[in-house]
């Protein structure tokens, strides 16, 4: 489990204010809010890109809000996915683990894995520059999680697809996630995504989580049918 209690962040005008929200392993958490009401800031806090002023971030029952991004074991897809241009697909998607100086077979073992889960096998030796915007989606998503992390962070992961990209992906994340079980939370602004993606919504606005809920008690049974 994830808690954040009371967790604040000021950054210039702007600030998070208390913000407290528990999410169970497994579930996919979708916070909901307009352009400059938090959404990155708390998840660049979670991931330990920023120290909170006040507050805690508690997984599995351990303290982590001081810890460095690398030992959290949390997994990051930013909204342009942030591939590195001279790397291949390959070299995308290992880059994190080489790190850890793991024998060749386990990295072709776990890269397999990925391969598989996003059938991206076909894209091994190309360049981020030749791949589509959906294609890219799923190397950012195999890059974060090769590493085996407990917590999957999204950043609006589907604002930059066209829409008929969008609609095809939209299926397969929620399908993803069941299949890998890790808990997950997604930023949006997109109301129809949060609707069809989440377990339950937050509603964030001007820095504070105002809201908290399953999708049918945030926009009513009626909006989703």
């Amino acid at each position: 489990m994830l808690k954040i209690l009371g967790l604040s962040k000021k950054l210039g005008p702007f600030a998070l204010q208390d913000i407290c929200l528990e999410i169970g392993m497994g579930e996919y958490f979708v916070i909901l809010g307009a352009t400059g009401s938090g959404k990155t800031v708390l998840l660049e806090t979670l991931a330990g890109m920023y120290v909170p002023d006040q507050g805690k971030i508690v997984h599995d029952g351990l303290e982590i809000s001081f810890l460095a991004p690398e030992a959290r074991r949390i997994g990051f897809v930013y909204q342009d996915y942030a591939l590195f241009p001279h790397l291949t697909v390959k070299g995308n998607i290992l880059f994190g683990l080489k790190q850890r100086k793991l024998a060749k077979r386990t990295l072709e073992e776990k890269l397999e894995k990925m391969l598989q889960l996003f059938d991206i096998a076909h894209l091994l030796k190309q360049y981020p520059a030749t791949l589509s915007g959906g294609e890219k989606q799923r190397v950012a998503l195999a890059r974060a999680l090769v590493t085996e992390p407990r917590i999957l962070l999204l950043d609006e992961p589907l604002s930059a697809l066209d829409p008929q990209t969008k609609e095809n992906i939209l299926p397969q994340l929620r399908d993803w996630h069941q299949r890998l079980g890790m808990l997950t939370l997604h930023v949006t602004h997109d109301y129809k995504e949060a609707a069809l993606l989440a377990d339950r919504i937050g509603i964030m606005e001007r820095g504070k989580l105002e809201k908290v809920g399953r999708p049918a008690e945030i926009f009513g049974k009626s909006a989703l049918n």
